[in-house]
């Protein structure tokens, strides 16, 4: 079975050596994923295998820094070019090989990997926000489509009598490293046990403050990361009926950050079929700019907003004015998945398996977290583009860090 296989396909024109003729960068990375190179082999008594986990896990990283390679087909004959086996130290995958092989390669050790390398990234969180003594994480999840339509996937309905499938990833991003400290993979149908709320609520971490959106306000959600010794920052839906226990005081830097009101409530009613938080919830409500997306053009935009921001958080300590400042961080994770899908091509899945998956994702991961490592910034299309041309070598070392040199301070 192909997986993954573009429309376009590299067969047609051929891939040439001098098309990746700035491989050798990526040596260094071969020495980093060395240890992944006896995952999977558990089985092998024969001791014939021929693609191991470090070896895909570089035609990965190439596929993500060549926009040469635009299919996997394209990997698949990369793979047989002499100076990428003698360069990265593999030998030629069959499409059959690269299938098959993910399904044994553990994505755990991978995930280990991106996290020890995130954790030499320096924290940068502004003084304002060392008030808040966790770690600020916006959480959030994303449809990535496949390319793939065979595969034992959650089929989305998208009008038209078509349908399309896909994974959901779930990430929980450290917003001042600009790194995410925990990826999780479903099916793309949001419903049991890959409903973005159920698995936040089984991952949840201890010293973490999450910024979550309206979708997940759900008490027992909110209970376990309480419970856990965490905060939970997180937009409320216009109607959720609470009531009012006290009242605090406002501040004129509350004020002039268009805050209307910063109250201890209590949800929930006698009525109520569900349990309410066990623990005290504080309600910071922020004058915004109304919205009816009844009117918003093609009826594409976000839900509607009666102009007030409704945000509910277990942290009583801190100003208001940072409790709605922390809500704002929150789209930090949307920048992220933009990044992930159109600057390091992860618009699309290789792999139709969710092994195949995660480690695309981790891969993803660490090629933003090089340039991180070289820019301090995260990437922008236009530093992408000079590090695939620096890759491909049509751009000099000393272009590259002029390039790097001149991006505006962060």
């Amino acid at each position: 079975m192909i997986v993954g296989m573009a429309s376009k396909d590299n067969t047609d024109k051929g891939i040439q050596e001098s098309d990746l003729s700035g491989l050798r960068d990526l040596q260094a990375m071969a020495k980093l994923l060395k240890p992944l190179h006896r995952i999977g082999t558990e089985r092998d008594k024969a001791n014939n295998r021929d693609l191991h986990m470090d070896q895909y896990c570089l035609l990965v990283l190439m596929w993500l820094y060549n926009p040469i390679i635009d299919s996997f087909r394209g990997l698949q004959q990369c793979s047989g070019l002499k100076n990428v086996q003698k360069r990265l130290g593999v030998g030629r995958a069959s499409l059959g090989s690269l299938s098959e092989s993910v399904t044994i390669f553990d994505p755990t050790p991978l995930a280990r990997l991106a996290e020890e390398l995130s954790d030499k990234l320096p924290d940068r969180t502004p003084e304002n926000f060392a008030c808040v003594d966790k770690k600020i994480t916006a959480v959030d999840g994303s449809v990535f489509r496949l390319l793939a339509q065979i595969a034992e996937l959650a089929w989305l309905p998208k009008g038209d009598g078509k349908s399309s499938c896909g994974y959901r990833l779930h990430a929980q991003f450290e917003v001042f490293k600009g790194t995410p400290s925990r990826i999780d993979v479903t099916g793309a149908n949001p419903k049991g046990e890959a409903d973005e709320r159920r698995v936040l609520e089984r991952t949840v971490e201890a010293g973490r403050c999450y910024l979550i959106d309206r979708g997940y306000a759900k008490y027992v959600l909110w209970n376990a990361i309480a419970a856990a010794d965490s905060q939970y920052v997180c937009r409320l839906g216009d109607a959720i009926p609470y009531e009012v226990v006290r009242e605090n005081a406002l501040t004129d830097t509350d004020r002039s950050a268009s805050i209307v009101s910063d109250q201890i409530v209590q949800f929930g009613t006698a009525n109520s079929r569900t349990t309410p938080p066990d623990h005290s919830t504080r309600l910071v409500i922020v004058k915004v700019k109304p919205h009816d997306s009844r009117r918003s053009k093609n009826g594409v935009s976000g839900a509607s907003s009666d102009g007030y921001l409704r945000i509910v958080t277990n942290n009583l300590d801190v100003p208001a004015e940072i409790i709605a400042a922390l809500y704002e961080l929150r789209w930090t994770i949307e920048l992220y998945f933009r990044i992930i899908k159109q600057l390091l091509g992860c618009r699309h899945l290789l792999s139709t398996k969710a092994n195949g998956v995660t480690i695309q994702i981790y891969m993803a991961i660490i090629a933003c977290i090089m340039i991180l490592a070289m820019t301090g910034k995260l990437p922008t299309k236009r530093t992408y583009e000079m590090i695939c041309f620096y890759l491909l070598g049509l751009a000099e070392l000393d272009e590259l860090e002029a390039h790097i040199q001149q991006l505006p301070p962060k």
